[in-house]
């Protein structure tokens, strides 16, 4: 348990009486922090605003405007699985997000902090009421900014204003209030720099990962639409009784990517029968240490930054490691939970020796044709994707397991489009490696710099 001796005139001159307040974790550094701050965080932002709740009307993509989460916007991926809201019904100017903008959790995901790329203004995407947009004025750097609220110190700093007994919360007069450090000139150009060089890569990746998916979309030459309403259709006795999947649920037979897959004129080989190796862990007891190896969960495995606020595993006591390491090159398919969504593992992971969890199915393919950036990209198109949700069973958390995924239907590429697609997937790779590596030196120099005055 931890406790602190709070003076009367802290409570009086807060207005807060919460223990959870006085006794917050950056209270080590409140007083360096304010010892080196001038102005609060308002004081450069010409607007802090949560946008207004209104009714949501979800519908297809071709008919609505992306409608991120907070999860979302702090995925490496945000439109992965984002919902879409009706262009016609469900638009919110307020709620657009622009680029430059901080975003930060209100409600939940309380410090979970996202800097908005210019590239998505292109999609017209919107946030929820959940997220609070904080906009820098120009004349200050936004990244420098966005680094000191991802950091350590800035994390802690949004929970120690945090309230609410049963769903905690932050508001953003809240957020305004909270104290930026000052640093040189210099240093902020160099933090801002780097941060704005994380973006430029990561849209550089997402238009990439888009091309790659496009060429195999044409070279299918079968557009793909889900189609609204309920799918009806017949099955006769035969196919359930010699089946691959071995299944009697509806969805298995009749399902709009199911329906995609039966029709395509290209030549199709099973996944299960190109040169690839699938696999997941065995469950095992965790030892969780404050050193360790990095635990990435499937909550985790698709955040831009999975390694800052993730769990340590012992480097002693963690069994079947070398099932468990997450290595350059490999793919991982989420498979319990939110099923049917593709990784590609990049270099940090090595670099961080990070392990993963076993409810995601790991994929390592030797095909020159069938290569591990063809397929990345291939198991990610709209129609695929579709399909995979066919094989979802469970009433309570849905999953699948690798005998079903292996029954996926793969286009056969030619060796140039193959060529092709895995060239610009490895470019995809080294863009979302480097701002990786951009992004956390800019964070990383910030709380080094923290850490120096609080000697």
């Amino acid at each position: 348990m931890k406790c602190r001796i709070v003076k009367s005139k802290d409570v009086l001159k807060n207005k807060r009486f919460d223990g959870s307040y006085h006794n917050a974790d950056v209270n080590i550094y409140n007083d360096v922090i304010t010892s080196h701050s001038e102005h609060k965080l308002k004081y450069y932002c010409s607007s802090i605003f949560t946008s207004g709740r209104n009714k949501r009307i979800y519908t297809e993509p071709e008919y609505g405007d992306p409608f991120l989460s907070n999860a979302d916007v702090s995925a490496q991926d945000p439109l992965m699985s984002c919902k879409y809201s009706s262009k016609k019904y469900g638009y919110d100017e307020s709620a657009v997000l622009k680029g430059g903008m901080i975003l930060t959790g209100r409600v939940g995901a309380i410090g979970q902090t996202s800097f908005v790329p210019k590239y998505w203004e292109r999609y017209n995407a919107m946030g929820s009421d959940n997220i609070i947009r904080i906009v820098v004025k120009p004349e200050y750097k936004n990244g420098f900014i966005y680094a000191y609220l991802a950091s350590k110190v800035g994390n802690l700093s949004f929970w120690k204003h945090a309230t609410g007994g049963v769903q905690p919360f932050i508001t953003d007069v809240m957020v305004g209030d909270l104290p930026i450090p000052n640093f040189s000139e210099s240093f902020q150009q160099e933090v801002d720099e780097l941060i704005q060089e994380a973006a430029r890569l990561r849209e550089e990746a997402a238009e990439a990962l888009e091309n790659a998916k496009r060429l195999i979309i044409e070279f299918c030459n079968q557009p793909f639409k889900k189609k609204s309403g309920k799918n009806i259709g017949k099955i006769n006795s035969s196919k359930l009784l010699h089946s691959l999947n071995s299944r009697f649920d509806a969805p298995v037979y009749i399902n709009d990517g199911v329906n995609w897959t039966k029709t395509l004129s290209k030549e199709t080989v099973l996944l299960g029968d190109c040169n690839i190796k699938t696999w997941y862990p065995g469950m095992f007891k965790r030892s969780y240490v404050k050193n360790g190896y990095p635990y990435i969960k499937g909550s985790e495995l698709f955040l831009s930054d999975p390694f800052r606020k993730c769990e340590q595993l012992s480097r002693s006591r963690t069994p079947k490691l070398d099932e468990l390491w997450l290595k350059e090159g490999q793919l991982l398919i989420s498979c319990a939970g939110a099923c049917g969504f593709i990784k590609l593992i990049t270099k940090e992971y090595d670099e961080k020796q990070a392990i993963g969890s076993p409810d995601i199915i790991r994929l390592v393919s030797d095909d020159s044709l069938f290569t591990k950036e063809y397929l990345f990209a291939y198991l990610q198109i709209p129609a695929i994707y579709d399909y995979m949700q066919s094989l979802k069973y469970g009433s309570v958390i849905e999953r699948f397991d690798i005998s079903n995924i292996k029954t996926i239907p793969v286009v056969k590429p030619t060796p140039e489009l193959s060529k092709l697609v895995t060239e610009i997937v490895m470019k995809y790779a080294d863009n979302i490696y480097r701002g990786y590596k951009a992004e956390d030196k800019a964070i990383s120099m910030v709380e080094a710099e923290i850490d120096k005055w609080n000697k």
